[in-house]
């Protein structure tokens, strides 16, 4: 039955997908970077421009629409491109929304809220901090608790996919708690933008980031932004602790003329496009999430035959990362080095999994089920 899983409309995609393949070191299974499709690599190819020009305002324009797509806003929000990882766009969200005596309440429950933590600190932003401990869920009780004692609160910061463990975190239900108690909620996306529905009107998310080289198979290095309006419109450049990274800076700029305060890199914003036009309306969003999904049931199918054991519980998971456990006896560091010299890239676990033995497989990008049955071929070997 999974045999057939991989018998999509992609057919004649897989076959030129094949004879690339081979020529490629190694298959990324990993959260990112990731492979990506031949349209979105010729992009980078695209004949030289200005970015001070009418045909890069255009193509700017059209990325701000495509972006709200995305993330299922309606006219009521904009996107923004910034030139940088999605920790750039994260930076630049983070050290531009606060001003006098705001506080953020942080939810952190894995390495990359830690991160949010890490620029919420170096901005001197008042901040509640609830930990809940890594691959544990938000306490719900306690979030309301915590905006029910900081009335200062202003924004709700989370990830909704917390790539260090794969886990999902629960975004629609503190989306109803913001609603609930009148604050703004930031949402970190980048590891899950176009791998999951992020849904900005339904889960009342304020304010969004994620980057192209993660679920959407485009490169490291442009990150976006999704935000309500009135939002954009409460912040200005003077707030913004940044000179770079500066929020209102961006928005006044896009609004002015569809154009990035400063010089950006307008060659992995044609990839972004690319991306965008493939999964959008090629692939279309649902169908990008559909084959996701297949594509990690398949792995995870495969490794439970192995009788691996799993750090999450099937309903955590994220469509795009899976967190494993080695076999007692094996040793993840050789392990990971095995896999690479078979040609394929995992990640070994972060923070205190490295020392159980821990990997990560990922299926972000250009991964298909032909390509997860043929990794687990290669996985038997090293288990």
């Amino acid at each position: 039955m999974l045999a057939d899983v991989g018998k999509t409309k992609f057919e004649s995609h897989r076959t030129t997908k094949k004879a690339s393949v081979a020529n490629m070191k190694s298959l990324l299974f990993s959260p990112g970077p990731v492979m990506v499709e031949a349209p979105v690599r010729e992009a980078l190819m695209h004949y030289d421009i200005c970015h001070r020009s009418p045909e890069f305002e255009e193509m700017f324009a059209g990325l701000q629409k495509k972006i709200n797509r995305l993330f299922e806003a309606d006219d009521s929000y904009e996107a923004l491109v910034v030139s940088g990882s999605g920790t750039s766009a994260n930076e630049t969200c983070l050290s531009s929304v606060f001003k006098g005596d705001d506080m953020a309440l942080l939810l952190n429950n894995g390495e990359f809220g830690g991160r949010l933590d890490e620029i919420l600190t170096k901005y001197n932003v008042p901040t509640v901090r609830l930990e809940f401990g890594w691959a544990n869920a938000y306490d719900l009780e306690k979030i309301e608790t915590a905006l029910k004692e900081n009335p200062k609160i202003t924004f709700i910061c989370m990830v909704f996919h917390e790539t260090s463990t794969g886990m999902i975190n629960r975004v629609h239900e503190v989306g109803q708690l913001a609603k609930k108690y009148g604050k703004r909620l930031f949402v970190d996306c980048v590891s899950a933008a176009a791998g999951q529905f992020i849904k900005v009107v339904e889960n009342n998310i304020d304010i969004c980031t994620s980057v192209g080289g993660k679920c959407l198979g485009a490169f490291p290095g442009a990150a976006f932004i999704c935000a309500k309006r009135d939002l954009l419109e409460s912040v200005t450049p003077e707030q913004g602790k940044n000179v770079y990274l500066n929020l209102g800076k961006h928005y006044q700029m896009a609004k002015k003329c569809h154009q990035t305060p400063n010089t950006p890199n307008v060659t992995l914003f044609w990839a972004l496009d690319a991306a965008l036009d493939w999964t959008l309306d090629r692939e279309t969003l649902a169908g990008r999430i559909e084959r996701y999904q297949k594509c990690a049931k398949i792995l995870r199918d495969g490794m439970r035959e192995m009788r691996l054991r799993f750090l999450l519980p099937e309903e955590q998971m994220s469509n795009t990362v899976t967190s494993v456990f080695l076999p007692d006896g094996k040793d993840v560091t050789q392990f990971v080095l095995d896999l690479a010299n078979d040609g394929y890239t995992v990640y070994p676990g972060k923070g205190k999994y490295l020392a159980m033995n821990m990997f990560q497989v990922a299926n972000m990008g250009a991964i298909y089920p032909e390509d997860c049955y043929r990794f687990l071929e290669i996985l038997k070997k090293h288990i």
